[in-house]
């Protein structure tokens, strides 16, 4: 395994481990920002993540992120194209819909009533750095296998199906984000589709099989 996609991925694992817990997303995100290793990546690009003052940025000159809006409808400079954000692997839409909280009002309401729902808001096992863009793009789709190159983005790995409503994320970033969905079922009682079940164990069996076949070279 090349020496990139290995420090990617013990980037992406070392911000996870020994994690604290917190109940309020904002209070999450102060402390991840704090925490940030200075070799972490974001998940769906790889890029290497900077500091400017209290914002974290990335840095697209080795990963090739290119933005795929980078000015909005409204003539600006798309903001989020350059900035650093929080990711939810598992949505707060996923599991949010899954709360009575939700049904009765939505995320603020979750947010205001349920216990519950915030410790899963910011439960740092299910956070990732990403750039702001894909984390819009990526919405509350689920993941999935998309046909096709990845060109959307520069020449970051990521690929979303917008009329589909699905994303598949690199392979480097796949076991991450199947450990959070399983860590969440685990953790919270999340419910997770058969289909989604079975291709999260692929992508975990992925890696492994990877590393076995690293090891034998």
């Amino acid at each position: 395994m090349p020496y990139f996609i290995i420090a990617l991925l013990a980037s992406l694992f070392s911000f996870n481990l020994n994690a604290e817990q917190f109940t309020r997303f904002s209070t999450a995100k102060r402390h991840l920002i704090k925490t940030l290793p200075t070799d972490a990546k974001s998940i769906y690009c790889g890029c290497d993540i900077k500091r400017q003052g209290k914002k974290l940025v990335p840095d697209p000159t080795q990963c090739g992120y290119v933005p795929r809006n980078a000015i909005t409808r409204s003539g600006k400079p798309n903001a989020r194209a350059v900035r650093i954000e929080w990711e939810h692997i598992v949505p707060a839409w996923e599991f949010g819909h899954q709360l009575q909280c939700w049904q009765d009002g939505g995320r603020k309401n979750c947010v205001k009533t349920s216990a519950q729902f915030r410790k899963m808001e910011a439960d740092i096992h299910n956070l990732a750095p990403a750039i702001g863009e894909i984390n819009a793009d990526r919405s509350n789709y689920r993941f999935g296998m998309i046909a096709g190159d990845a060109s959307q983005y520069g020449r970051c790995q990521v690929k979303v199906d917008f009329k589909q409503r699905v994303v598949e994320p690199p392979l480097y970033s796949r076991k991450r984000i199947a450990d959070a969905y399983f860590y969440m079922q685990k953790t919270y009682g999340l419910k997770i589709s058969s289909k989604q079940q079975k291709l999260f164990s692929a992508w975990q069996h992925q890696e492994l099989a990877q590393k076995i076949s690293n090891t034998k070279l």
